[in-house]
């Protein structure tokens, strides 16, 4: 039961206006997760520039990959649910490898070893070992790749934990998956 009213059109603070309209525009709907978020204008926009930046980050299938690992380890069935329609919708991610990516895999080499070191990440609080380092190089990220994994382990993270305190009351569609997690 959510912990916090998602707040009506006519509550949300002026400074948080423009950018819950956009994405209620790109969207076609107002997330209760976002106008929960938009109650603080600094938080709320900070985030926004920080996904719009990220959205640059990688490509879209290792991004929703790892926004479903980050979501599996942090618990937050809110996010699980927003990835798993991203990932099948956006990315065209298949049933099973959304279903391996909350494991923190996937089929394709490459992204198997950004969603690896992602899910290390946030399992260690950042105390990655140097073979994991070694192997997420090794799968021909850079540095600057990886720099990028880790603020997507920190964004994603971010929206975990706000709808994990908050509880927003589920308004994304379930993605039916085959096979189970």
């Amino acid at each position: 039961m959510p912990r916090i009213a998602a707040l009506k059109p006519e509550q949300v603070p002026v400074d948080s206006k423009s950018t819950l309209d956009i994405f209620s525009k790109n969207i076609g709907f107002t997330p209760n997760t976002m106008a929960t978020f938009a109650a603080s204008p600094i938080a709320f926009n900070s985030w926004a520039t920080l996904l719009g930046s990220m959205n640059k980050a990688l490509d879209v299938k290792t991004r929703d990959s790892i926004g479903l690992a980050v979501s599996e380890v942090n618990g937050c069935n809110y996010c699980l649910t927003v990835h798993s329609f991203t990932a099948d919708q956006m990315a065209k991610l298949p049933g099973n490898e959304i279903i391996l990516a909350r494991k923190g895999h996937a089929s394709d080499p490459k992204r198997d070893a950004a969603i690896q070191f992602a899910r290390k990440v946030i399992e260690t609080r950042g105390k990655v070992s140097d073979a994991d380092l070694k192997a997420v190089r090794d799968a021909g990220y850079t540095d600057a790749h990886v720099i990028e994994m880790v603020a997507l382990v920190a964004m994603y993270s971010l929206t975990n934990f706000l709808n994990n305190v908050f509880d927003p009351q589920m308004d994304f569609p379930v993605v039916a998956l085959a096979g189970s997690i």
